[in-house]
This record gives C-alpha cells, structure tokens and sequence, in this order.
C-alpha cells in the first residue's frame, strides 16, 4: 500500500513549526526521522493531511551540558547518541538502551524526539527517559514548557503534547558516581520491538547502601511504567545480586494491563519481563559496586 495524499511542509524553523501546527490543527503531523509513522501511512494505519518536516531544523539538533544534566535535541538521530562519548559518560543507560533500537538503518534515521513522541510502550527510550526523570522541553505557539517524564506517557501512543505542540529537547539528569545502570530486553528476533524489558539504575551513598533507584518496565502495558514499590523497598538496602529474584517478583507484582497477544499471553510476558529486571538489576549492581 501507499500512503493517502497529503500535502508536504518543510518551515525553516521551529517557531515556523508549531505555527503551521497550529494552523492546520489535527490535519497536521510533525514528521522527523519517520521510521515509526512512515510505514503508519504506508499501511494506512494513520493519514494526515499535512506534514511538517522538521528535518532542516537545526536547532533542534545537539547534545550539550547544562547545569548538571545533558540536553538532547529532538532531532538529534539515535546513531549521534550512540557514537556520542558525551553521553555514553554522562547518560550511560541512554548509551546502552540505543544499541537496542532497530538496526543501523533504522538508528541512522530515527531520532531522539521521534521515538519519545511516538510513545510506544515497547520502545527503550520513553523507558530510559522515565527511569531517570527527564524532562521533555516543549515549543508551541503558546510558548515554552518542561514537562516531567513521569507525567508525558499517557498511554499507548499517547503522550502529554498537544495536538499543536512540538517536542523540542530531553533533558538528562547526570547520575554521580557510585552507580550502575543496565538495560536488558527479550524479542523474537534481533531488532524487535521488545516482548519485556527493563531499564535500571542504582546509586550508593558514602556507605555503600542504595540512596537512589530506579527501575522502568517496558513492553509490559500500555505506557512505560516505574516499579515504584521495588525502588521503595530497596532505598536503604545493601545493594546484593542474590536480591535480583525477589527484586524482580516485587517489581512485577503491581502489573494489572499486562497485554495478551500472538506474541505472547500476559502470564508469559510478566515472566520475561520478571527475568529481565533480575538480569538489569544483577548487572546495575556489580557496576555501582566495583565500578
């Protein structure tokens, strides 16, 4: 199949950007590096109207420091993120969750603010980007906002942007040392969307003992979600691998929406995904411990 006709936007900057969204409303989408809502249109799963290609916006693009966090572009492509020395130093799990997404064709066109926008509940980065409190900066024509990770999923395929607004930029708080983080994920084949994963960090105070973690479940529900009652019960606690099983009983636990499909029942994919945090957990550990 082809996608439905549409008409084709490229504005020189962002500011041009959300006004054509504004003034085209819900006919319109923001196109970056197309490789989730290209084959959308192709398979007329979606149509617009309109498209506003923010390919040219350079702007949009970059990776810098600032003030204790890295700010990311929206348009910055996955490939720039995983060649990057900046963040696999600075962000290591965002490093490391990259080397998941797709294959190389597919990292050297997708982008940073694509796959957050998209928000599909299997990917690796809305996982990372809640894992560690990000925060989303946003363009419209009504100005400027952050808004928390922990507040932009709002379920499959949804996010907290409004129809008129623009994902501009993430931005990742910098973890200070000791601490260890791991991603792990299980799908059929290499470059899957993911059945189950889980992304993890870990940070220990002057005493060796958990003062910091985080542990985000993906491909287990409609969004991303946190373990919140894991990361509660571990504060405080003596960072040990043999915990990863209880650990990972506990962060599983609280799942009510795990989906049912041909992939897989909910029964198989909270065991997967059980097995997963357990592996991240063991691996987070050992680097917060010996670095």
């Amino acid at each position: 199949m082809k996608p439905a006709s549409f008409e084709y936007h490229a504005p020189a900057d962002a500011e041009e950007a959300v006004a054509l969204l504004a003034g085209l409303g819900d006919e319109a989408k923001a196109i970056a590096g197309g490789q989730s809502l290209v084959p959308m249109l192709a398979l007329r799963l979606a149509s617009f109207g309109h498209l506003v290609d923010l390919r040219r916006l350079d702007a949009l693009r970059g990776i810098e420091h600032r003030e204790g966090a890295l700010r990311i572009g929206a348009t910055t492509t996955q490939a720039t993120v995983q060649r990057s020395q900046e963040v696999r130093a600075a962000v290591p799990l965002l490093a490391r969750a990259t080397t998941l997404i797709g294959h190389f064709q597919i990292r050297s066109r997708g982008t940073v603010g694509g796959s957050l926008a998209h928000a599909d509940a299997a990917a690796e980065y809305p996982a990372v980007a809640l894992a560690l409190d990000a925060g989303l900066e946003t363009l419209s024509v009504r100005g400027r906002r952050t808004v928390p990770a922990a507040r932009f999923f709002t379920g499959m395929w949804s996010t907290a942007l409004d129809e008129d607004e623009l994902l501009t930029a993430v931005v990742f708080p910098v973890w200070h040392r000791p601490c260890g983080f791991a991603v792990d994920e299980f799908a059929r084949r290499s470059g899957d969307f993911a059945l189950a994963g889980a992304a993890v960090a870990v940070g220990l105070d002057p005493g060796g003992r958990i003062d910091r973690c985080a542990i985000a479940l993906f491909g287990l529900g409609p969004a991303p979600c946190r373990a919140e009652a894991a990361e509660t019960a571990l504060i405080g606690s003596e960072p040990a691998e043999e915990k990863a099983d209880d650990i990972a009983d506990l962060a599983l636990s609280a799942l009510d929406s795990v989906p049912s499909d041909l992939h897989g029942s909910a029964g198989y994919r909270k065991r997967v995904g059980a097995a997963m945090v357990a592996r991240a957990w063991r691996r987070a550990v050992r680097e917060a411990v010996h670095g």
